[in-house]
């Protein structure tokens, strides 16, 4: 159902404030980039620190920028579930595509916790539901067994897997079938993700070299891993140098350095450091995007 390269979409501030304007023009340069899809307020969109107003305002708004262009996976998870319900709720009311959900943070609830936890959504809303499992945010992993269990709900489609363990598409495509979308949510790795049976990649790195990413995976999905394995290595030391600080951070700062958007970010996160910026662009240096 999505493939492809979708970038985790930051959300830009201005002097503390949402920056619509810019949002809008960043919906525009992914699709004119050839962006696969969008995923607004996820992690890389700050989403811990917007209001619950703004959280729903920039889905809305970018849902109406994309115009059906490309697909909004609109990030709408919680800890809490009943939250997490109105989340999906909203989304699927102002028309995104899909929700993206993360395991529930903290709160640290069993495999049958989140199996209650996915099923409450599932039965809330419409919406096909991409799980997100990042065992180094959330603290809890997410077994291909429970996958497995919840992708025989009928709108519980794929998965942003941010484990960084390539085993578990192959085990997940045990669990939850070879139809269940796999999508990578860690861009050193996505080569080797979708060798094993992924097909795309929610990215970070995506915000700031959208068409290298979307060729990058356009390669993957036509085989051609050779090609693919040139783009790897344009891309790689950008990656990495992205993810030094805070990968929003990074992110921000990279898009700047383009005249894409400020490189405000809320506290508790800060702009990158004065070395990580001399690293950042060295990379972008040999991605040759500056």
């Amino acid at each position: 159902m999505f493939k492809g390269s979708i970038p985790a979409l930051v959300t830009p501030f201005k002097n503390g404030e949402l920056d619509m304007e810019t949002l809008k023009k960043l919906v525009d340069w992914h699709v004119d980039q050839g962006s696969h899809g969008l995923v607004p307020v996820g992690t890389t969109g700050e989403s811990p620190t917007l209001s619950h107003e703004e959280h729903e305002t920039v889905i809305e708004e970018v849902v109406k920028a994309a115009a059906g262009r490309i697909p909004v996976i609109a990030g709408a998870g919680s800890n809490n579930t009943r939250e997490g319900i109105r989340l999906v709720q909203h989304a699927e009311s102002v028309g995104a595509d899909a929700v993206l959900v993360v395991t529930p943070y903290y709160n640290k609830p069993t495999q049958a916790g989140m199996i209650a936890h996915f099923t409450a959504l599932h039965e809330a809303c419409a919406l096909p539901i991409v799980i997100y499992n990042i065992p180094g945010r959330s603290v809890i992993d997410m077994s291909p067994a429970t996958m497995g269990e919840l992708a025989k709900l009928p709108r519980i489609i794929g998965v942003k897997d941010a484990t960084g363990d390539i085993s578990r598409v192959s085990k997940q495509r045990a669990s939850c079938g070879a139809d269940f979308c796999q999508l990578s949510g860690e861009d050193a790795t996505a080569l080797g993700f979708n060798a094993h049976g992924g097909v795309g990649a929610i990215s970070v790195t995506a915000n700031v070299a959208p068409k290298l990413c979307s060729e990058f995976q356009e390669a993957t999905l036509a085989g051609d891993y050779a090609k693919a394995l040139e783009y790897q290595d344009k891309l790689m030391p950008l990656h990495e140098a992205i993810f030094i600080e805070p990968g929003v951070s990074g992110a921000k700062y990279a898009m700047s350095r383009l005249g894409l958007c400020d490189e405000e970010v809320r506290l508790p996160l800060l702009p990158i450091s004065g070395e990580t910026r001399a690293k950042i662009d060295m990379a972008m240096a040999h991605a040759e995007l500056i």
